[in-house]
């Protein structure tokens, strides 16, 4: 009979403590929700022998069960109570052996919780490099745990580990640590027999932080409340106490178990690139080199993919045309389905490229550096520099990056980051931006090596920051608080990046990229095709009459053409047609035309819904079939002008419109969750609104 155990993976932030739950649960994992809490929960399982197996969470990174943010605080939630059907059986905590006395604070306050504990000592390769000698077999003796070196990066020691959690015992081995007994003994006796428990540090973590736990009724925490007023509970001293207590002891454990034999060497590599990097001055420029590079790159190395599945879905279209019977189903194939997928399939690669820069800069540790050196910027606006984090996690979606902003302690610049950060340019904008720069923009090169396309993108994603800060510098000034919030972030040292993560990562979000956009587009598409393909009957009818007299009287070559003009006839007296010229008034001085009103409505359920619904309209609009939605879109002209409809002006407002425009469901949703409130969430739509229309406006006026 299988035995399963709980696991929980404590550790530092930048410990590798995600590495390692990835590769002990592989694909075998899910993402959830602790109960009555928005803080992501990653569960996995594994196999660590051949009757017992392992049900692993990986918990938030912390650096002490002091939490400083409300992911933090879930670590200490964990493990207080003992009650909860995900109490774990044996905590893994994972620290880092480069920075061993460190990551050993937060080992002896959950060994003082009373759990059993398995210590993994992470990048041990990378401390022998580093000169740092380890006796992993002193250090577990003396803490009275067993000790596993790792090394998650390289996958070393993982079968240890997992036998090492296999013969793991339910009762707890440390031995005692840090001696605490000084600290408010009468208060942590109260404490205990008021909540029946015989552990005194978890007593004692009680005292400190009942009021952000959950598990107590009003009466307990009342109680509590009493001991702490009776008792002169001073949480901050005792705090300040504990932890000089702490390392005090940690110096006596680690004498002569960690020799540091490179101490000596003045800087380490990291110090010398860091030099450089986060300099005031080359920091920046180099910054800026690197977002040229990106940006060039995703033109560049995307084209020929690109060319390649655009021509693949051509040749499906032509085939499809030719082959299959005409009929209702074969329209909504190819004209709904077909062209609204093409439309996102044909942007994998430019998503591939761009997700696989983004993991390689994260697995090296230069965006942590980027965090570092905006931080400095980010302070003049107003925001503290852990608002750096969600607006360059913005770059991918808005919508776990919000939900990073919990790591900010005030809450004015918590909501300050939430509410500006949809405005950076996020993955689901860059295939509507790369579309209209390739009709407007030409592929000419400056200097011999920046791509005019590459450039001009790079320019769309400095706008949107830009915005964002400008915005949060006015939102500064309206919404009154006093509390501020401090940045503080360790920076890991620069590391090799794992390919296998980062082919991974291209992989999984170009896969989440086609299913989860490709849902809403396909759903659209469908819709659109029957929006687009019929209207009201007498309007159908009345085309269909006057397009008989019509061909009747002509020849072969002309009927041709009247084929084409009947074809956008329907289109323009469609429902979608209708929808359309309803709200044209409105748009047409931004340079919209009633088309591209249609893919404004539809691109509030996902921004990407643009391309496809631009793929639809022109499919169902066009008899003509054989050629590209690019091309398609590239002659379009405007009937009463006789111009074309996507001129620079037009290309250029359309794109500021989606920079600025809030036009993702997905993002409202996941603001009202963090709020707790319509008001967050209404006034951002609204403001991105207005703030859209009026640099389209702007653009377009000034531009055409």
């Amino acid at each position: 009979m299988t035995e399963y155990i709980k696991i929980a993976l404590v550790g530092n932030p930048n410990t590798g403590k995600s590495t390692l739950f990835n590769l002990l649960t592989g694909l075998n994992q899910k993402i959830g929700n602790f109960p009555g809490i928005t803080v992501d929960k990653k569960v996995g399982y594994c196999k660590l022998s051949a009757d017992r197996k392992a049900e692993i969470i990986d918990l938030p990174g912390t650096y002490s069960l002091y939490p400083k943010s409300r992911d933090e605080r879930i670590v200490l939630q964990v493990l207080a109570d003992r009650n909860n059907p995900g109490f774990p059986d044996v905590v893994i905590v994972v620290a880092d052996a480069t920075n061993l006395r460190r990551n050993l604070l937060l080992y002896t306050q959950v060994a003082d919780m009373g759990v059993p504990v398995i210590l993994a000592l992470n990048m041990t390769d990378m401390a022998k490099r580093a000169g740092i000698d380890i006796d992993v077999d002193k250090l577990s003796e003396r803490l009275g745990v067993q000790v596993v070196p790792i090394s998650a990066r390289s996958n070393i020691g993982l079968d240890q580990l997992k036998t090492a959690v296999a013969n793991t015992t339910r009762i707890p081995t440390q031995l005692p640590g840090a001696d605490l007994s000084i600290l408010a003994p009468e208060a942590r006796r109260e404490a205990k027999a008021i909540l029946q428990i015989d552990n005194d540090y978890l007593a004692l973590q009680m005292l400190h932080q009942h009021r952000d736990l959950d598990i107590f009724t009003e009466e307990e925490h009342a109680a509590l409340d009493g001991i702490r007023s009776g008792q002169a509970f001073e949480s901050a001293k005792l705090q300040a106490a504990e932890t000089i207590a702490r390392y005090r002891y940690l110096g006596t454990v680690l004498s002569g178990v960690m020799k540091d034999t490179g101490a000596a060497r003045k800087f380490t590599f990291s110090d010398r690139l860091d030099a450089v990097l986060t300099h005031k001055v080359w920091g920046f420029l180099i910054f800026i080199g690197l977002l040229f590079f990106i940006f060039n790159s995703i033109f560049a190395w995307s084209s020929y993919p690109m060319d390649m599945i655009e021509g693949a879905f051509l040749f499906l279209t032509e085939y499809g045309h030719a082959h299959l019977p005409e009929g209702v189903l074969s329209s909504l194939l190819i004209d709904g389905v077909l062209a609204g997928l093409g439309g996102v399939v044909i942007f994998i690669p430019q998503i591939a490229i761009l997700f696989a820069f983004i993991s390689i800069l994260e697995d090296t540790g230069y965006m942590a550096r980027v965090t570092f050196m905006m931080d400095k910027i980010m302070r003049r606006f107003g925001l503290s520099g852990k608002s750096v984090v969600p607006m360059i996690g913005s770059l991918a979606c808005a919508v776990p990056s919000i939900m990073s902003a919990r790591t900010i302690e005030s809450w004015k610049d918590r909501i300050i980051t939430i509410m500006v950060v949809p405005l950076v340019s996020c993955s689901a904008r860059l295939p509507v931006y790369t579309l209209l720069i390739s009709l407007v923009v030409p592929e000419d090169t400056v200097w011999g090596f920046i791509n005019l396309q590459g450039l001009t993108l790079m320019g769309m994603y400095v706008i949107s920051i830009v915005a964002a800060v400008v915005v949060a510098a006015v939102m500064k000034f309206l919404i009154k608080a006093k509390e501020r919030s401090y940045f503080i972030m360790e920076l890991p040292v620069y590391r090799m990046p794992r390919w296998s993560n980062v082919i991974y990562t291209m992989y999984e979000k170009s896969k989440t990229f086609v299913v989860e956009a490709g849902k809403v587009i396909i759903a659209i598409s469908i819709v659109l095709w029957v929006l687009a393909s019929y209207g009201p009957s007498e309007r159908m009818e009345a085309i269909d009459q006057k397009y008989a007299v019509l061909e009747a009287r002509q020849d072969s070559t002309v009927v041709e053409t009247l084929e084409r003009d009947k074809s956008a006839e329907y289109l323009e007296n469609s429902y979608a047609g209708i929808l359309g010229h309803a709200i044209e008034p409105a748009i047409r001085p931004l340079g919209f035309d009633w088309k591209i009103g249609i893919s404004l409505i539809t691109s509030f359920a996902a921004r990407e819904a643009f391309v496809g619904t631009m793929a639809t309209i022109y499919s169902v609009g066009d008899a003509e079939e054989t050629d590209t939605i690019r091309n398609k879109m590239r002659n379009a002209v405007d009937p009463d002008t006789g111009l074309p409809i996507f001129t620079f002006a037009t290309a250029f407002s359309l794109m500021l419109f989606y920079a600025f425009a809030m036009q993702c469901m997905s993002t409202v949703a996941v603001v009202y969750r963090e709020t707790k409130s319509w008001k967050w969430p209404l006034i951002q739509l609204t403001y991105m609104t207005l703030l859209a229309y009026v640099a389209s406006l702007i653009a377009y006026q000034l531009l055409k």
